[in-house]
């Protein structure tokens, strides 16, 4: 095990994992064949990410083997013969990366700046051809537990709008998605979302309004949902008559506590 991964050396034995490459004197150039089990890596912030290759190779003398992150000038992360690093290490690799025998870079601790296509390069000295194999790595932050803000009552009258913000303290690339009783909202001329999806106003409420809603966070590596808020609508004729039934309640309680009172003598 490093850094939380397992790793299996490779051997003589396992150059029958792939086709082999016949050398020169066989009638065929001979060159390394790679091959990876996915092209995308999804690692989190602060954890390890494997980035897994193998190569194939008609010769017994050990790799040279070159990883670098795409960017508009390439970055060379490390260089290695087999397993043996070559030269220094640039700062932010330092005490971070490791070259495996089959080819792989573990990378660890993982920070967002690894974020990136990777491109490996393997050569050996008796082959004419290098293999080369690109494989991308995403970097992200667990999405923390959501919880939905309301801008304003949670009573409202008909007619009325309502603002419910989607709040989370960490994740990086959140994705939003509405809910009303644990269902996506369905498409409504009154339902307005913000850009990013994160806010949602609801206009001109109807009774249909008057339910429960809650926000789902995703990301390429976790998700999250909050907690569900009560929404009321009410009919403005609907709470007078509430109002003048208690009020009415309360004018007879009181006359008949008065009348049934007597001052002590």
């Amino acid at each position: 095990l490093w850094g939380g991964i397992p790793y299996f050396p490779m051997g003589s034995e396992d150059l029958d994992w792939a086709p082999h490459c016949l050398s020169p004197h066989q009638g065929l150039l001979a060159g390394v064949n790679i091959t990876s089990p996915t092209a995308l890596v999804r690692g989190t912030a602060g954890k390890a990410a494997l980035l897994s290759v193998r190569y194939a190779s008609a010769s017994a003398d050990k790799p040279v083997v070159k990883w670098q992150l795409k960017r508009d000038k390439p970055v060379t992360v490390v260089q290695s013969i087999g397993t043996e690093i070559i030269g220094n290490l640039r700062p932010d690799y330092r005490d971070r990366i490791r070259v495996l025998e089959n080819g792989s870079l573990l990378i660890s601790p993982l920070q967002l700046s690894d974020e990136g296509a990777y491109e490996v390069e393997v050569s050996i000295t008796d082959d004419t051809f290098t293999g080369e194999k690109t494989i991308n790595l995403t970097v992200d932050i667990p999405i923390s537990k959501p919880q939905v803000l309301v801008a304003s009552s949670t009573v409202l009258e008909l007619s009325e709008f309502f603002t419910l913000n989607c709040s989370h303290e960490n994740g990086t690339k959140p994705t939003y998605t509405w809910l009303k009783d644990g269902r996506p909202l369905s498409n409504d001329s009154r339902l307005l979302l913000s850009p990013d999806q994160k806010i949602l106003t609801i206009t001109r409420v109807l009774m249909a309004d008057d339910d429960v809603y809650s926000c789902l966070v995703e990301n390429p590596i976790s998700h999250g949902r909050s907690i569900p808020v009560k929404i009321t609508v009410y009919r403005r004729s609907s709470l007078y008559i509430i109002l003048s039934t208690g009020g009415i309640f309360l004018l007879v309680t009181l006359v008949t506590v008065c009348a049934c009172w007597k001052p002590s003598k």
